[in-house]
């Protein structure tokens, strides 16, 4: 089935060309692994916040598997989150203001990934999308099998569940970043879920979470002040 998906989107942009987004995460592996002799990747990875370590060495490792330079741009969420104030000093806003970052998309990304790579304009992207993830995107996967020709992006794997992925990831020798042992996932956001072990297990890459979001110790804060409410015995 999978096969399938690489074939109809190769027929319908006329070449091997493809783009990878690729997140560290063994579904963007599943990705690689189930389209790779079909596509010439280009891989790129949308970061959450620059610079950090634990992040940077896998990228490195990845690349050379994937024998490609991973292209690093900001994520969305990024932008948005510099916009939005998050975990800003109020000191800071007035540069926000004056930065006027805007808020690029996905679909940026892809144009800004084919602009820097000199890649064809009509090239599409492959994720590791699967149907198994959720009723949700089973329903929506069942519906256009694996193909999404309005935003020209495909999900090679979409049909691969657990078992299968596992297997393909272990015969193809692939190791998976350090989030899966710290985190029990990649990592994906700035809550309590990875800010807890990043500062824990990696204090530098937290001190450059801190210069961008100077304020996201509040995270901590947060659960604290909610742990002792809860403490406290209900007022009758």
């Amino acid at each position: 089935m999978s096969n399938g998906v690489c074939e109809i989107v190769k027929e319908a942009c006329g070449h091997d060309q493809a783009l990878l987004s690729f997140s560290c995460g063994k579904d963007s592996w599943a990705a690689w692994l189930s389209a790779r002799d079909y596509f010439d990747f280009q891989p790129y990875y949308l970061y959450l916040v620059p610079g950090l370590e634990f992040v940077e060495e896998y990228l490195v490792y990845a690349e050379r598997v994937l024998g490609k330079r991973i292209v690093r741009l900001p994520h969305p969420s990024f932008y948005r989150m510099l916009n939005h104030a998050i975990f800003q000093a109020p000191e800071r806003l007035r540069i926000i203001l004056a930065a006027d970052l805007g808020e690029p998309d996905y679909e940026d990304m892809r144009d800004a990934v084919i602009e820097d790579c000199n890649l064809p304009d009509n090239c599409w992207v492959a994720s590791g999308v699967r149907a198994a993830d959720s009723p949700m995107r089973r329903a929506a996967l069942m519906k256009n099998g694996g193909v999404n020709a309005n935003r020209r992006q495909f999900y090679p794997c979409w049909d691969w569940n657990k078992a299968k992925l596992l297997v393909e990831l272990e015969k193809a020798n692939i190791k998976l970043p350090i989030d899966y042992k710290v985190f029990g996932r990649s990592f994906d956001g700035l809550d309590l879920r990875f800010l807890i072990k990043i500062r824990e297990h990696f204090p530098r890459d937290y001190a450059t979470i801190c210069e961008w979001f100077p304020l996201v110790d509040m995270e901590f804060a947060r659960y604290e002040f909610n742990q002792r409410k809860k403490s406290q015995p209900a007022v009758v």
